[in-house]
């Protein structure tokens, strides 16, 4: 089984742990209804894209 050999110090493990923390997913503004949506991604409130509707969405009652 395979060993370190050598243990890691404090300043290598800070840079080997730099990269796990969450990072918060990028977001942008809907142009047509405001909500908050991924980019490059149709809205899921209003179905728009680009300015243009590209999705049928069914109203809530």
């Amino acid at each position: 089984m395979a060993v370190p050999t050598r243990r890691r110090g404090h300043a290598k493990q800070g840079m080997v742990r730099q990269n796990t923390a969450l990072k918060t997913p990028n977001t942008v503004t809907c142009s047509n209804c405001g909500a908050e949506i991924k980019p490059h991604h149709v809205c899921p409130a209003c179905g728009f894209y680009k300015g243009k509707q590209v999705k049928a969405v069914k109203e809530a009652e």
